[in-house]
C-alpha cells in the first residue's frame, strides 16, 4: 500500500438506508475516530450520507465487490454499531459481513467490531462460519452482556469491552413538556392484527383521555411511515384515531429530539427510539420485540412491556398513565452516557494511526 501522510479508514454499517438509528450510530462513531485521517463510508444513499459526513467517500454497501475492493486503500476496517453478524435477518447479511473480515484478514488489515451486538446465530452452519472468522477481528466492543458472553465463547482470546449501546454517548437534551404522545412502532411477527388492534385501542383511549395529538414518528423511514397506511387498509385504525395521527418523517436526529422534547409521553418499539427520547429525559412506557429493547429499558429505568406477553388494553393503559408527565432521572442517564464512552476509548486503543 502506497505510504499517506494520514490513515484512512473503511467504516461498514447499514448506512444511507433511511433509519434514523444507523444514522445516530454513524454520528456518534464520526466523533470517536481519531483526526485527521481519510474515511470510506459504506452506504447506499450518498445525499443522506453527505449530511453526516461530507468530507468521506462513499462505497456502495450494496455491491459486495465495490466494499471488497476498497479493503485494499484502508488501513484498518471498522464494524460501526448493530448487530451485523447475525442471521435472523438474512442469512446473506450475515455471509456479507463474513466475507468482508475474510478478505480483510488476507490483506492484512486490521478488523475493530464497534459498539457491536453478536447474534442470534440461528444455523449452525452460521455459529461454525463466526467461529472461524471472530479470532481474524483485532479488537470488539459490545453493547450487550449477551454478546459478550457469546463472543467469549466463540473466540476466547478476542480483546473485549461491554459497554451501553454507544448512542447513549451523544448529548443528553432537555424534556420541556407539552401535550403530544409520540410513538415509534415497528412491523414485528409478534404483532397480528388482534395485537395491533390491543395497542391502537389502548392508544386511542389515552389520546382521548387526554385530548392529545398523536406523533407517529417513522424512524425508519419506508418501514414505519408504510405501517400506518398498512394498519389503516386492515380496518384496526379508527378514523377517530386517524385524525389525531400526525405522521413524522425525521430527516435528522435533531428532528427526533424536537419531536420528543414536547411529548407528556413516548413509547418506543425501536432501540435507538427509546435511547434517543431517554437522553431528552422524556417520559416514557417502551414495547420491546427483542430482548435489546428490554435491556435498554431496564438499564434506563423505563417500564417495558414485551410483545410477545402483550396485556390488555386497560394493563397497557394503567402503564402508560403511570409514567405520563414522569420524566428521567439526569443522574441515570449522565451515568448511562459516561459508560458507553468505552467504546471510543476501545476503538482508539486498538486502532492503526500514522
Amino acid at each position: 500500500m502506497a505510504a499517506r501522510s494520514i490513515p484512512a479508514y473503511l467504516l461498514c454499517g447499514y448506512y444511507g438506508e433511511n433509519n434514523l438509528g444507523d444514522d445516530a450510530l454513524l454520528t456518534v462513531l464520526l466523533r470517536e475516530i481519531p483526526q485527521p485521517c481519510r474515511l470510506l463510508v459504506t452506504a447506499h444513499d450518498s445525499d443522506a450520507l453527505a449530511g453526516l459526513a461530507p468530507n468521506a467517500e462513499v462505497v456502495n454497501r450494496r455491491s459486495l465487490r465495490s466494499v471488497l475492493r476498497s479493503i485494499g486503500r484502508v488501513d484498518a476496517v471498522v464494524f460501526g454499531g448493530g448487530s451485523l453478524l447475525q442471521d435472523s435477518t438474512s442469512f446473506r447479511s450475515l455471509i456479507y459481513y463474513l466475507v468482508i473480515i475474510a478478505m480483510a484478514s488476507l490483506r492484512g488489515r486490521p478488523v475493530l467490531l464497534w459498539g457491536q451486538g453478536l447474534g442470534p446465530l440461528q444455523r449452525p452452519i452460521s455459529r461454525g462460519m463466526v467461529r472461524l472468522l471472530l479470532p481474524a477481528c483485532r479488537s470488539a466492543s459490545w453493547r450487550d452482556q449477551t454478546s459478550m458472553d457469546r463472543a467469549r465463547r466463540l473466540a476466547p482470546q478476542l480483546p473485549v469491552q461491554l459497554a451501553p449501546d454507544p448512542v447513549w454517548g451523544l448529548p443528553s437534551q432537555s424534556w420541556t413538556g407539552g401535550q403530544s404522545i409520540v410513538v415509534c412502532w415497528r412491523p414485528s411477527p409478534l404483532l397480528c392484527l388482534r395485537k395491533w388492534t390491543v395497542l391502537l385501542n389502548a392508544l386511542q383511549a389515552l389520546a382521548e383521555d387526554l385530548d392529545a395529538p398523536v406523533r407517529w414518528l417513522a424512524f425508519h423511514r419506508h418501514q414505519d411511515a408504510e405501517l400506518l397506511e398498512w394498519l389503516a387498509d386492515q380496518g384496526v385504525v379508527t378514523s377517530v384515531l386517524r385524525s389525531r395521527i400526525t405522521t413524522v418523517l425525521p430527516s435528522s436526529l435533531e428532528t427526533v429530539f424536537a419531536s420528543v422534547r414536547k411529548a407528556r409521553l413516548v413509547i418506543p418499539m425501536r432501540l435507538h427510539a427509546l435511547i434517543l427520547a431517554r437522553l431528552a429525559l422524556c417520559p416514557m412506557a417502551a414495547l420491546s420485540y427483542d430482548p435489546k429493547v428490554e435491556a435498554a429499558a431496564a438499564m434506563a429505568g423505563v417500564p417495558c412491556t414485551s410483545l410477545d406477553a402483550l396485556p390488555d388494553e386497560q394493563a397497557l393503559l394503567s402503564q402508560w398513565r403511570t409514567a405520563l408527565d414522569n420524566p428521567a432521572d439526569p443522574e441515570q442517564v449522565e451515568h448511562i452516557r459516561s459508560r458507553a464512552a468505552l467504546h471510543g476509548r476501545q476503538l482508539r486503543r486498538f486502532l492503526p494511526q500514522r
